[in-house]
């Protein structure tokens, strides 16, 4: 099963009237977004000609405002961002979103490791878990990934050290076959490639899914190009997925293709990039500020959000998978971010 399959026409044709009716829905079930739409002159029953032309919000409003499109007695869940205290993103579920950000993660993953939980290979500590009652942003996003898993091996012990012996371990007793591994893009580096390289240990079976960004080994001089050429060189492993994806944009996750040519969007989703001055789209190979775009947000208004990373389309039905392939170039420089949110207190005003 696999959720990447539209090209880009057929996904515009299909994306578009399902967020007109979720920007209507929205509308009508949150008095905050309503307001926001009237102010940027976007009345009810507005026409759009292209998903482009769709109004789309600063993520940084979820960490200011309380935006929901459910009554306050069907939060089943709020689930928040990294950030310091106070500042994150507050993102509220109803049961059915709930089940549903679960399920459209878990299918667009088993794109890529199959519908089969494999043993995995965590590139954490399992210290994370000592408070059971709070979880870092880390700690969620691990959590979380180890529902795609079985018998599970943390690479650090409780003192955040490699363990060797418990990687060994877990390479006797499944290297011979497919297997998971998960972890942040810079942890996986610094402790499992390089781990794997010193002790000579074979990954050729595994199946590397990580996230995160890439300022740090950037220091290294390393680039996306390079981590999954030293990968494959000095530990057989070759199947290595990058994603990206925010708690602000429930269940879904852009998946890096299986050649790393770059990040693709699932049938569900689209991505843009826009001039961060005229906020116009920028053309194809053009850095500029990322718009995500889902049909999977109902329980907040989330459905077109403006983010505060850079990003580049390369191509478009040109790779492993149809539609966009792009890649993240990081954050935002700090006023250029705020820029973004200015454009709604500007509208307001």
């Amino acid at each position: 099963m696999t959720v990447f399959t539209l090209t880009q026409p057929e996904r515009e044709a299909r994306l578009l009237p399902e967020l007109a009716e979720l920007t209507e829905h929205h509308r009508a079930h949150s008095p905050e977004y309503a307001r926001l739409l009237a102010a940027l002159g976007h009345g009810p029953g507005t026409a759009y000609d292209t998903v482009a032309d769709l109004p789309w919000l600063p993520v940084r409003l979820f960490k200011h405002h309380e935006l929901r499109s459910i009554p306050a007695g069907d939060v089943f869940k709020v689930l928040t961002s990294s950030g310091t205290t106070g500042d994150v993103s507050r993102i509220y579920l109803d049961r059915d979103a709930a089940a549903l950000q679960q399920r459209m993660l878990s299918v667009t993953m088993q794109t890529v490791i199959g519908a089969k939980r494999l043993p995995m290979l965590l590139v954490d500590t399992v210290s994370l878990f000592k408070n059971r009652s709070s979880f870092s942003a880390r700690g969620a996003g691990v959590l979380g990934m180890m529902n795609f898993g079985r018998d599970h091996v943390f690479v650090l012990d409780e003192h955040d050290q490699p363990d060797l012996d418990a990687v060994k371990g877990f390479l006797a007793k499944h290297g011979d076959q497919p297997f998971l591994i998960f972890g942040f893009t810079f942890m996986a580096w610094q402790f499992l490639y390089e781990l794997a390289r010193d002790n000579g240990l074979d990954l050729s079976n595994g199946i590397l899914i990580h996230s995160g960004g890439w300022k740090k080994l950037a220091d290294r001089a390393v680039d996306n190009d390079e981590f999954r050429r030293r990968f494959a060189a000095d530990t057989g492993l070759r199947r290595i997925h990058n994603f990206y994806g925010m708690v602000e944009q429930i269940g879904l996750t852009f998946l890096e293709g299986p050649d790393g040519g770059g990040l693709y969007c699932p049938d569900f989703s689209d991505v843009i990039v826009r001039d961060p001055h005229t906020w116009e789209p920028v053309p194809h190979g053009t850095p500029g500020v990322v718009e995500v775009i889902s049909t999977l947000p109902r329980s907040y208004p989330g459905h077109v959000l403006l983010t505060e990373d850079r990003g580049v389309i390369h191509g478009v039905d040109d790779g492993a998978w149809p539609g966009k392939r792009f890649s993240i170039l990081g954050r935002l420089p700090r006023a250029e971010a705020r820029g973004c949110s200015d454009t709604f207190s500007e509208a307001k005003a």
